[in-house]
Order: structure tokens, then C-alpha cells, then sequence
């Protein structure tokens, strides 16, 4: 198992390990975390896109086909799926004692594309999108303990 020695402390980097003697889980930095959604996310999209049989596929991944209402109202059932797409052609943030943006436009080449997928789900009383990103979060085999 690989140790690292860090301010002169032995640590573990990256394993599997027992805080309290009932289960395993690894650690991983959140931006790992973000990056590996990122991943399965594209994976899952383009699974989707190239399924000849797009109900089956979401079977498979373990989308639900219907959802409890938060609300408490009827079950609410997947209807639409969603593909949208979008560019970051730049980034904008608070400027220092000022009430403007900080505008920073990319240049060509940073341009980012990013796709993500929503699952609508409908009753009478509601319709909800919910964001693959959430799903893939929540579902058993993307967990991390």
C-alpha cells in the first residue's frame, strides 16, 4: 500500500481504508470527483445517442420510469429526455467595490462545448427535469462510500 510522508506524518494516498471497522470507502479530491462526472456523463450520452433501442438503454442504466412527486401529488413519469449544449465563450465574476462584472471573453481556442442530458418526468400536477448529473450522483454504482 503506498504511504507519503507529509509534514512528518505517514499518510495513505488514494486506498481503501476503515474509519470505523464496518466498511471500505476510497477518498477522492472533489475535483476528481467533478472530472470522473465528467466522464461517465459524455459515456452516458453518447451510450444514449448510439442505443438503437433508447428505452432499453435507460432501463439498463437504472433510470427510473416513474418518480414519487416531492409534493406528495401522483407518481410522475418519464416522458422526454433532453440533450443540451452549450459553449463557455467566457467567465464573469464580482470586481472588487464595484457593481460590474469582471468580463473576461475567451479566445477561440478556449472555448469550451459542454452537453448534458435532462430526464422530464410529468403528472397532472407537475413536471420536473431531473439533471443526469444528479442521477449519475445518486445512483448505486456511481456511489463512493
Amino acid at each position: 500500500m503506498p504511504h507519503d510522508i507529509v509534514n512528518g506524518h505517514i499518510g495513505h494516498i488514494g486506498h481503501n481504508h476503515s474509519h470505523d471497522g464496518d466498511h471500505l470507502h476510497s477518498h477522492m479530491p472533489d475535483a476528481d470527483r467533478a472530472e470522473e462526472l465528467k466522464v461517465l456523463t459524455t459515456q452516458f450520452i453518447e451510450g444514449f445517442l448510439d442505443a438503437k433501442d433508447k428505452m432499453s438503454y435507460l432501463r439498463i442504466a437504472g433510470v427510473p420510469l416513474e418518480m414519487a412527486d416531492p409534493l406528495g401529488g401522483p407518481t410522475m413519469k418519464l416522458v422526454d429526455v433532453t440533450l443540451t449544449t452549450e459553449w463557455q465563450v467566457g467567465t464573469a465574476s464580482p470586481s472588487f467595490g464595484s457593481q460590474e462584472l469582471s468580463y473576461l471573453p475567451y479566445p477561440g481556442p478556449m472555448v469550451t462545448e459542454r452537453t448534458n442530458m435532462g430526464l422530464i418526468y410529468v403528472s397532472l400536477n407537475v413536471k420536473h427535469v431531473e439533471d443526469l448529473r444528479n442521477f449519475l450522483q445518486s445512483h448505486p454504482a456511481t456511489q463512493k462510500d
